[in-house]
């Protein structure tokens, strides 16, 4: 790895350290965002939804200008965007400017995923799928994080806010080091990069883009509909008490951590992208269905960490970094595909979601069904790697 742009690295990761947070900060605060918002459980689920919608208007074009105008403009906007999220979300009280903002929050996620996941795969393209990876393990430490926070603040009867802020301070600081410190590769030398070696494009479009924009609403449709609905579902489902119910949210995030230094560690072992795709998905859709079936305080606790491990640990990453290899010279739309496709499944999903939320089990039948779908997706990018780039074995790693 090139060391000087470490300190850009990581002021990148801690930027997806909030956008873990993020994602479950919503539902995690559902009935007291609820009254302030003077709506309904279902009403807080549309809003939800509105951060897919987002996402979605934006992602594609996103990765495509990220091409063309360079990734350090897309970090700072999406920041930028973050911190007006967590900052209005104090201050509204209607369910309209509460759209409109997890609207905002959706665009500034496309924008820092147009400009931190080719940036990343630029500083270190010898090492393209750990540095992605890792970008998950920082969501999921705000993931196993947030939920502590908040429980705390409930068990004192503190304002809710007080989690908001502490990202909006974050961001801040971590916004003004990227804005005054950051450095990121010429887009003279990504484009030498690209043309030196045999890089050529070897995926169909209309073929291999829809097989991976098909696994990437998928496996983004699980993971948001464990992490957003995994505590009620705990709670009205499994019986379990609220802190019980919370404690799901931190196994998760505990398995998609142990998948993250895992895979990394596999990976320096030769262990290749595409056979981390289908192991993860096909562990995904069956601890999803043994959840379903066996609504259990102790088979909830097991199968939240072999979630978090198998949906939550880098997957859709990894489907990225596989997908790049398809269309090497293009990273940024590549990006720009899968954040759509992901972005559909945000908006669509939670909206069902929201409709089957009278009866939290139809939700869960419903994550069931979409990692079934990834499965068959991921079946099928791994029948197209074999006949694009032949037989796949573990590599040989010679340490030196």
């Amino acid at each position: 790895m090139e060391n000087h742009y470490l300190p850009t690295s990581l002021g990148m990761y801690l930027n997806y350290l909030i956008v873990g947070m993020s994602i479950i900060i919503l539902p995690q605060n559902m009935d007291v965002l609820a009254r302030q918002w003077q709506t309904t459980l279902g009403g807080v689920a549309v809003v939800i939804s509105a951060v897919g919608l987002g996402r979605m208007l934006v992602s594609l074009a996103s990765g495509i200008l990220s091409d063309r105008l360079g990734r350090r403009l897309f970090i700072l906007l999406g920041a930028g965007l973050l911190i007006v999220f967590f900052g209005g979300a104090l201050v509204c009280h209607s369910l309209t400017g509460a759209i409109i903002l997890a609207t905002l929050l959706g665009v500034g996620g496309a924008s820092l995923d147009a400009g931190t996941y080719p940036a990343l795969m630029e500083m270190f393209p010898d090492h393209q799928s750990t540095a992605n990876v890792t970008l998950k393990a920082f969501t999921s430490i705000g993931q196993f994080t947030l939920p502590l926070i908040i429980s705390l603040l409930v068990a004192r009867h503190w304002w809710y806010g007080w989690s908001f802020l502490l990202c909006l301070g974050i961001l801040i600081g971590d916004t003004l080091f990227l804005w005054r410190f950051s450095r990121f590769p010429a887009k003279s030398t990504r484009k030498t990069t690209a043309a030196v070696g045999p890089q050529p494009t070897v995926g169909k479009l209309w073929v291999d883009g829809t097989l991976f924009a098909v696994f990437a609403y998928a496996a983004n449709g699980v993971f948001l509909l464990a992490s957003i609905w995994l505590t009620k579902y705990g709670q009205d489902v499994v019986g379990l008490s609220d802190g019980s119910a919370r404690a799901l949210i931190s196994d998760y995030s505990v398995g998609s951590l142990t998948c993250v230094f895992l895979t990394i560690w596999l990976a320096h072992r030769g262990v290749r992208d595409i056979q981390f795709l289908i192991v993860y998905t096909v562990m995904s859709f069956s601890s999803l269905l043994v959840l379903y079936l066996f609504p259990t305080p102790v088979i909830s606790t097991l199968m939240a960490f072999v979630i978090g491990f198998s949906a939550a640990g880098g997957v859709v990453q990894i489907g990225l970094t596989v997908m790049a290899s398809f269309f090497p010279n293009g990273k940024g739309t590549v990006t720009g595909i899968v954040t759509t496709a992901a972005s559909v499944a945000s908006f669509t999903v939670n909206l069902i979601a929201g409709a089957l939320a009278t009866n939290l089990a139809n939700v869960m039948l419903l994550d069931v069904g979409l990692a079934f779908m990834g499965v068959i997706a991921a079946t099928l990018i791994t029948v197209r790697y074999h006949k694009l780039f032949g037989p796949v074995t573990v590599r040989t790693v010679v340490s030196k």
